[in-house]
C-alpha cells in the first residue's frame, strides 16, 4: 500500500528499520498475507507509538491516545456512524465552531475536507494508531473488521454499504447534518463572492460548483449518498413539491447567512441521475450603484445620462444571459428614482425588491403576460417603465406606442450588439418605422472580470494578444498591461469582481433614414462608427490599456 510504503521509508530514514528488516518484512508480509507494519510490529523492531510519534512528528501533527479518554455519545453522534467508517475517523473533542478528530492515516488529509463540509465547522487532526483506531471504530461505532462478521460491508469505492438499501437511506435521513451542510455550503458560496450555486447530480458523484465573477469552479463536494437529502432540504426550503421530482420547479428562498439578509432563487431540473438545482445569489447591495460605478466611460456616462434624463422614448439594454443588463436597468432606474417620477416594471420573475419603485411579475398561469400587464400600466400614468424583455411583436408594439405616447421606456434583448437590436425587433413584426421613430439609444454589454488589485503585476503580451490589440505583429508597444499573478485574496484566480465594457449606439436623423429603409445591421454599424460609436472590443481595450482588466479577459467575451 502507499502509506505503508510511505511510513516504511520514514522508519528507514530514522533508522528504526534496516534494509535487511525491510526485506524481511516483505517477504513475510508476502508469505502471510499481512500488512508490512504489521509485520514490523509483530517482530517488534519498531512498537505503534513509536510509528505514531515519528510520523506526527514529520508531518506537524498532534497526536491522541483514544483509550485515554471518555468520549461521550453525543459527541460519537455527531460524526454519523457511515462516515466514521468511511473516512476511518474518530471524534475526540469539540469547541464551539471546532471538531477534533483522530487519524491513523496521515496520507488521506483530504477527508477532513470533506468531513469539515458535512459537519459545517473546522476540524483539526490528531494522529493515532493503528490499533487505538479499529478499537475505537469497534466500541463506540460497533465496527467489524473481519469483513463478514458485521452488517457492513465496502464497496469498489471504499464506501460503507448495507445490505438493505432502504436501512441505509433511513440511516443517512437520521443521521447526517443536512440542514448544516446545506447552510455550509450557501454560506461557503457567499466568502466566495459566487453569484450562482450550481449542485449537479453525476453517475458516481454530487458535484458543486460555484460561479464566480462569470466563472465556474467546482468545490469540495458532499457525499453521493447525501445527494437526495440535500435537494429535498432545499426544495423544502425553497416550498416547493419534494414529491414532484420529474418536472422543473422554481422557488425562492430567504434566510441571514453571515449575518447578512440575503435571497436566492431556485430552480431544479430533473435529470438521468437526480435533480439539478440552482441557486442564484441575489445580492441587493449590487444594483443600488450610480452609472459610474457600471464601468461607463466618462463620455458613455454624460450621454447616457442625458438619455435616461429624457421625457420619452426606448432605451435598449442587450447582450446575452449574464451579460448584466438587469443590473444595468436596475442602475437607470435608481438614478432617477425620486418622489415626482412614477415608475413601474413589468418583469418575469421580479429578482430584486426595490423602495419607491412599483414593480409587478409576469404570471402566465393566469395570462397575466408581459404585454396584458403592459396594456393595464399605461392607465396607472407612469412617467418610466422598465419591461424585463421584449419577446414577442405583441410586447415590442404596446412598449413602443407607450414611448410615443410620452413614457421613457427601458427594456432588454438578446442580441450579440447595438445594430443588431434593430434588425431582432423588425424580425419580431414591428414595423420599421416604429422603430425609428421610438428607440432613442441602445446600448451592449458584457462582463469582464478585474484584474485583483492585490496581485496586480506588469507584463509584455503575447503577439496572439498584441494582435487582437491591433498592435503590429513584432512590433514593440509603449501600453502598459498588467495581469493577476493569484493571490489568497483572488482564490489563485488573478481576478477579483467584473466590470462592464459597452458598445452605444445613440440614433441620429440618418441612422433613423437607415431603419425606415431596411437598411443591414452591417449598414447600421458603419454609420453608428462614423458618429462615433465605440465597439465592444475597442471599450474594453481601452479598460485593458486602463489597467482595469485583461486583454485575455476583453477577447473571452467580446470580437469583431
Amino acid at each position: 500500500m502507499e502509506m505503508e510504503g510511505m511510513i516504511i521509508n520514514i522508519l528507514k530514514e530514522n533508522k528504526l528499520l534496516t534494509e535487511e528488516q525491510v526485506r524481511d518484512a516483505e517477504k513475510m508480509s508476502i508469505k502471510s498475507g499481512r500488512g508490512m507494519l504489521d509485520v514490523v510490529v509483530s517482530m517488534k523492531w519498531a512498537d505503534e507509538l513509536q510509528i505514531r510519534d515519528l510520523i506526527a512528528g514529520k508531518f506537524s501533527m498532534g497526536v491522541v491516545s483514544i483509550k485515554d479518554k471518555d468520549i461521550p455519545a453525543e459527541l460519537v453522534k455527531l460524526v454519523p456512524r457511515r462516515m466514521a467508517l468511511k473516512y476511518e475517523v474518530m471524534p475526540v473533542e469539540k469547541e464551539e465552531t471546532q471538531i477534533k478528530v483522530a487519524i491513523a492515516n496521515p496520507f488521506r488529509l483530504e477527508v477532513l475536507d470533506s468531513l469539515a463540509i458535512a459537519l459545517g465547522m473546522q476540524v483539526e487532526p490528531l494522529l493515532a494508531t493503528q490499533g487505538e483506531m479499529k478499537w475505537a471504530l469497534r466500541k463506540y461505532y460497533g465496527y467489524e473488521d473481519n469483513m463478514g462478521g458485521g452488517k457492513e460491508k465496502l464497496n469498489k469505492d471504499g464506501e460503507v454499504m448495507f445490505g438493505d438499501s432502504e436501512e441505509l437511506k433511513t440511516e443517512i435521513e437520521e443521521e447526517a447534518p443536512v440542514i448544516r451542510l446545506v447552510s455550509f455550503i450557501i454560506a461557503e458560496a457567499l466568502k466566495r463572492r459566487a453569484s450562482d450555486i450550481h449542485l449537479e447530480p453525476l453517475e458516481r458523484k454530487f458535484r458543486v460548483r460555484y460561479r464566480v465573477d462569470g466563472i465556474l469552479h467546482e468545490v469540495e463536494a458532499p457525499p453521493k449518498q447525501l445527494q437526495n437529502s440535500i435537494i429535498a432540504r432545499i426544495k423544502i426550503m425553497a416550498n416547493m413539491s419534494i414529491d414532484e421530482k420529474r418536472l422543473p420547479q422554481d422557488g425562492r428562498i430567504k434566510l441571514k447567512v453571515l449575518g447578512k439578509d440575503i435571497d436566492l432563487r431556485v430552480s431544479t431540473v430533473p435529470g438521468n441521475h437526480g435533480e439539478s438545482v440552482v441557486m442564484r445569489i441575489l445580492d441587493r447591495s449590487s444594483l443600488l450603484v450610480g452609472l459610474a460605478e457600471l464601468g461607463l466611460s466618462t463620455e458613455n456616462e454624460k450621454v447616457f445620462q442625458r438619455l435616461i434624463d429624457m421625457p420619452n422614448g426606448i432605451v435598449l439594454v442587450t447582450g446575452p444571459t449574464g451579460s448584466g443588463k438587469t443590473t444595468t436597468l436596475y442602475g437607470c432606474l435608481n438614478s432617477i428614482n425620486r418622489p415626482n417620477r412614477k415608475i413601474i416594471t413589468v418583469e418575469d420573475p421580479v429578482e430584486y425588491m426595490i423602495s419607491g419603485i412599483n414593480q409587478v411579475q409576469v404570471n402566465e398561469e393566469i395570462n397575466l403576460t408581459f404585454a396584458n400587464i403592459l396594456r393595464s400600466i399605461l392607465r396607472q400614468a407612469p412617467d418610466v417603465i422598465m419591461i424585463g424583455e421584449i419577446r414577442d411583436r405583441e410586447t415590442g408594439d404596446i412598449a413602443i406606442h407607450a414611448s410615443l405616447t410620452g413614457h421613457l421606456v427601458f427594456s432588454t434583448l438578446h442580441t450579440n450588439d447595438a445594430p443588431s437590436a434593430v434588425t431582432r425587433l423588425i424580425d419580431i413584426g414591428v414595423k420599421p418605422f416604429l422603430v425609428a421613430s421610438s428607440v432613442q439609444a441602445i446600448m451592449a454589454q458584457r462582463l469582464v472580470r478585474k484584474i485583483c488589485p492585490k496581485c496586480k503585476k506588469q507584463y509584455r503580451p503575447t503577439e496572439e494578444e498584441k494582435m487582437f490589440a491591433g498592435i503590429k505583429a513584432g512590433g514593440e508597444t509603449t501600453a502598459t498591461f498588467w495581469y493577476g499573478t493569484g493571490c489568497d485574496y483572488c482564490n489563485k484566480t488573478g481576478y477579483y469582481g467584473r466590470i462592464g465594457i459597452f458598445e452605444l449606439m445613440v440614433l441620429d436623423d440618418e441612422l433613423r433614414k437607415s431603419i425606415y429603409e431596411k437598411v443591414t445591421s452591417k449598414g447600421i454599424r458603419d454609420r453608428a462608427r462614423q458618429l462615433g460609436m465605440k465597439t465592444l472590443k475597442e471599450d474594453g481595450l481601452m479598460k485593458a490599456y486602463a489597467g482595469v482588466t485583461t486583454i485575455e479577459e476583453v477577447a473571452r467575451v467580446a470580437w469583431e
